[in-house]
């Protein structure tokens, strides 16, 4: 009998569809496992749910799940920061090209890519380049066609946001690899934009909801679905692609502008061969076991067979460009990150500033009250979440950041 090598474990109850979890050595807390077992609960749900190893209690569906469905979506699976994910660059820059005090590149960034939530995350006027780059893609046109349909959804947010970061957990850094060499890697999604459709889709599915006649329950309104064959199923899944999209190229547009201002700080770099831009909030159409069906990443990233991915862990960790090993037993999966350890309300009232400022002294970074959320205490342990998972990806590069711009 061949030796099992597999990481998971079984997280599921009798009779109910299987949950592969890559938890070993890190926390699962019992709400997220609750949680976890209501949406495999639901009979388009399957052939198994699988749970990546920064698994922790999200709104709608649990962050960090990878769940397969068939002949139906989840909306508030996918949840509202729809595209949501990461990209990075490696330059020809070196540790040594870098000054001794980063201070003045942080605040070059800060000043290139409108941070936070709120007017002031926005472009006050829209740069020419965020103008042309909306034009060419087709994304303004495709928006339009949807709110024909769906007048709630607004359009006044696209151009201000597009090349911006937003708040919480989003970032730009500048990190140093085990070869010295410098790369700059950030975090963002679709904006106000993508939350508006998220939002929106959400309430429309539990309205939904109250009109099926069901033969099963349905034991959380955030499980609300649409079934393939009705109008609003494909217009979810027009709506939730142009979010995807969008999410990449606000991503590409903020790479550009942070590249242009370090252009002017540091010495004169070209950027290498080796680039990564991926989701980690999202839903596409997949084949796996020969089967068709939408997979639903909730905080997880597709890691098929040599495919790039990042994981990057909290301000002051080390984070990962990974090449996937396409297990099929994650659906091609692994980690977004190191996964929340406690809410934010919980980091707020437990980590004080001091040790903050001692767990990010190796960084130039924001060390006020307002980002204690986001400190690496809040955080599970990246090398156990590495390590839980090593049968889904490998390390290609290990990355230390020096320079963290939060919202």
């Amino acid at each position: 009998m061949p030796l099992d090598t597999s990481n998971y474990q079984w997280l599921h109850g009798e009779g109910e569809t299987p949950i592969k979890g890559w938890v070993r050595g890190v926390p699962l807390e019992d709400q997220a496992r609750a949680q976890l077992r209501n949406i495999a609960r639901l009979p388009f749900v399957g052939p198994w749910v699988a749970v990546m190893p920064d698994v922790h209690l999200g709104i709608g569906a649990t962050v960090g799940s990878v769940v397969p469905t068939q002949g139906a979506i989840i909306p508030a699976a996918v949840g509202v920061d729809i595209g949501c994910g990461m990209a990075a660059v490696r330059t020809t820059l070196n540790a040594r090209d870098l000054p001794d005090s980063l201070a003045r590149l942080r605040s070059a960034i800060e000043r290139a890519v409108p941070v936070g939530n709120g007017p002031h995350g926005e472009h006050r006027k829209t740069p020419d380049s965020i103008e042309t780059a909306l034009g060419g893609s087709g994304l303004w046109q495709r928006l339009q066609r949807i709110k024909a349909r769906h007048p709630k959804i607004r359009l006044d947010k696209v151009e201000k946001q597009l090349g911006t970061l937003g708040g919480g957990n989003h970032f730009i850094e500048v990190c140093l690899d085990e070869g010295e060499a410098v790369w700059v890697m950030l975090h963002s999604g679709s904006r106000g934009t993508g939350n508006l459709i998220g939002t929106y889709f959400i309430q429309r599915a539990r309205e939904e909801l109250g009109k099926r006649v069901l033969g099963y329950h349905v034991p959380d309104k955030d499980l609300a679905f649409f079934m393939e064959g009705e109008p609003l199923f494909d217009d979810y899944v027009e709506a939730v692609g142009w979010a995807q999209d969008y999410a990449r190229a606000n991503r590409e547009a903020m790479m550009q502008r942070v590249l242009h201002a370090m252009r002017a700080e540091l010495p004169k770099f070209r950027l290498q061969a080796m680039a990564v831009n991926c989701h980690h909030n999202y839903v596409q159409k997949e084949t796996h076991g020969g089967q068709e069906m939408f997979v639903t990443r909730k905080g997880a990233v597709r890691a098929g067979k040599d495919e790039l991915g990042i994981i990057p862990g909290s301000m002051g960790a080390k984070s990962f460009i990974v090449r996937g090993l396409g297990n099929g037993e994650s659906f091609e999966s692994c980690s977004h990150g190191a996964g929340r350890v406690m809410s934010r309300t919980a980091a707020r009232n437990s980590i004080t500033l001091k040790q903050h400022r001692e767990a990010t002294a190796h960084v130039e970074c924001r060390k006020d009250q307002a980002v204690i959320d986001e400190s690496p205490a809040a955080y599970k342990d990246i090398d156990a979440v590495m390590a839980a998972q090593a049968d889904l990806v490998e390390v290609v590069h290990t990355l230390q950041q020096v320079v963290c711009v939060k919202g």
